[in-house]
């Protein structure tokens, strides 16, 4: 595999110098995601204003998010994204029920969360190619045709974390290593 280098403040390119300011902020530190990610730093840029903008100004609440934010993550086995989610999770206070059962691929503990993470599923199985059934099961669980737009959006966020964590094998952050995880195994976290 390629050695991706985990930028600092003085080793990021110039443009990326900004990005990971905003990330020191933010997080209390620079997550090894975005430092990786500073090597290109319209990638970094793309990522965060994405994250914001799905975060802050979608309409889904802080257990929607997380439903679809960890749904991308297992289903793509980002070994970096379900630990973080699992951190940010908690932060959020989302109850631990929503995550273990995200986590383990377990029922959801209810129906409308379990419509959201099924849609969420069909769009990403389905690279956008979602049948009007599966549209019209969402639609029915409560959700909004902008929900379902707002899907493709946490879709597009995820995308870009995940294939970035696949291809430079990030490691997980040191906060975020109590949340380890693995892809079948129900004992992790």
């Amino acid at each position: 595999m390629t050695d991706f280098t985990k930028h600092t403040m003085d080793t990021a390119p110039e443009e990326s110098r900004p990005l990971l300011e905003n990330s020191q902020k933010a997080f209390g530190r620079i997550p090894g995601l975005h430092a990786v990610m500073a090597e290109a730093p319209a990638l970094l840029q793309g990522y965060q204003q994405l994250h914001k903008l799905f975060a802050e100004q979608t309409s889904f609440d802080k257990d929607e998010l997380t439903v679809v934010w960890q749904t991308i993550n297992v289903e793509h086995e980002c070994h970096y994204c379900v630990p973080a989610h699992t951190g940010i999770a908690k932060m959020m206070k989302v109850d631990d029920a929503i995550t273990d059962a995200l986590r383990d691929e377990t029922p959801l503990p209810n129906e409308r969360l379990e419509a959201l993470r099924t849609f969420t599923l069909a769009v990403v199985r389905g690279r956008g190619n979602v049948d009007n059934e599966a549209v019209q099961a969402f639609l029915d669980a409560g959700f909004t045709k902008r929900q379902v737009l707002e899907v493709v959006l946490g879709v597009s966020q995820k995308v870009m974390s995940n294939y970035t964590n696949h291809l430079a094998e990030t490691p997980v952050d040191e906060p975020m290593k109590a949340f380890a995880w693995e892809k079948g195994r129900k004992d992790a976290a």
